[in-house]
């Protein structure tokens, strides 16, 4: 039993938009809401980098939930996992304490963990089974056509003066409309599949650990600019007229991204492509901090936004030919990612207010890069 080629891109399609909703939206629009947020609240840097940090423990810990617990109707915990997302984002308009921020921010973070997890594996084991496994990369596109959608829903809402509030409400409402649109593009059931899957020879599987390493390096290191990126164009009044193109930018490269990516890894090797975009995304980051011009910054971006959402998915691509078990081996390196993104904002948030700059955290972050990058090139030399 096959899917047809126009079911299996609807397939796709929703995947797309699952992953625009639940991460893309419900874990992003937080960098584009932060600068106005804090100015607001009279956050520090230290409590922005925490409330962001509460969301990646959430995700950590859905990531591991979704490894334990079982599962044997995944297509209703995804829809599951994407109206809490959706719910956990619009509530963030009400509260005026950190307490209930951490709180909405941590469930809408194991929420997204759960929807990146459930949505990859039951969106790419149907079109593998449906012989359309090219169609993987417009799923992966989701994150960054949702980053975009974000972008431009903050821009809008700040442009009307109705603040940060609304744009937390706008976005649960996006989030919601996307669930909608997964409920009817990804369908209750699924293509018949083999139930034999490749046995991992020995040297794949002592390359793992260094894999989900090297993934965990990948969530440190992107996410002290992608959450402070729009704060560091608001901090220089030479660039902040541009802080609404900072964030379409970096979502806009995202887009096609991936399908770039998975194209360099089938001609070169998955793994080799990842090392490449490791580095290719730590001068990205550098460049954030060591030329904050317009330039700089827009460059920044675009190199960030082209590389995140590749890296996520090669990263996911290869850990397939480490391991034979997909859920759990996603949900593996999905925590691998989560314990970086928990570790990075704090760091970067404490930092900045001890220095008075992301310089130093955003360096440390583009030297974990380079590490990945030579964690992955381990790999190769063992296979």
């Amino acid at each position: 039993m096959s899917v047809s080629p126009v079911n299996a891109r609807a397939l796709a399609f929703g995947g797309l938009i699952a992953m625009a909703a639940a991460v893309g939206v419900g874990r992003f629009i937080y960098t584009p809401i932060l600068p106005p947020m804090v100015e607001d609240l009279g956050l520090t840097k230290g409590q922005a980098g925490l409330i962001a940090s509460a969301n990646f423990v959430g995700y950590l810990l859905g990531a591991l939930a979704a490894a334990a617990v079982p599962i044997n109707a995944p297509r209703q915990w995804l829809i599951g996992g994407l109206a809490v997302s959706a719910l956990t984002t619009g509530a963030m308009s009400l509260p005026h304490a950190m307490l209930p921020f951490l709180t909405l921010r941590f469930l809408g973070g194991m929420a997204s963990a759960f929807v990146l997890v459930l949505a990859s594996t039951v969106v790419l084991e149907r079109l593998a089974a449906s012989g359309r496994s090219d169609a993987a990369a417009i799923h992966f596109s989701g994150v960054g056509a949702g980053i975009a959608l974000s972008s431009l829903l903050a821009w809008s809402l700040q442009a009307s003066d109705l603040g940060w509030r609304a744009m937390w409400l706008g976005g649960g409402i996006l989030s919601l409309i996307g669930t909608l649109l997964a409920i009817i593009l990804i369908p209750s059931s699924s293509p018949a599949q083999s139930q034999v899957r490749p046995a991992a020879s020995t040297s794949s599987k002592r390359g793992l650990p260094a894999l989900a390493a090297a993934y965990g390096l990948v969530g440190f290191g992107y996410v002290i600019t992608a959450t402070f990126i729009v704060a560091i164009v608001r901090a220089s009044a030479d660039v902040r007229t541009a802080e609404p193109l900072v964030w379409l930018i970096l979502g806009l490269s995202a887009i096609p991204s991936v399908a770039a990516w998975i194209a360099v890894g089938r001609h070169f090797g998955v793994l080799q492509a990842f090392a490449v975009a490791c580095l290719v995304e730590a001068a990205g980051i550098a460049l954030s901090v060591a030329w904050p011009t317009l330039t700089g910054l827009f460059l920044s971006a675009a190199l960030l936004g082209g590389t995140f959402m590749g890296l996520t998915a090669l990263g996911l691509m290869a850990s397939q030919s480490l391991s034979g078990n997909r859920r759990r081996t996603f949900a593996l390196m999905t925590s691998a990612f989560g314990l970086g993104q928990i570790v990075g904002p704090l760091i970067a948030g404490y930092g900045f207010d001890m220095t008075g700059s992301f310089f130093l955290p955003s360096m440390i972050a583009a030297a974990g890069l380079v590490v990945g990058a030579g964690l992955s090139m381990s790999i190769v030399q063992k296979i």
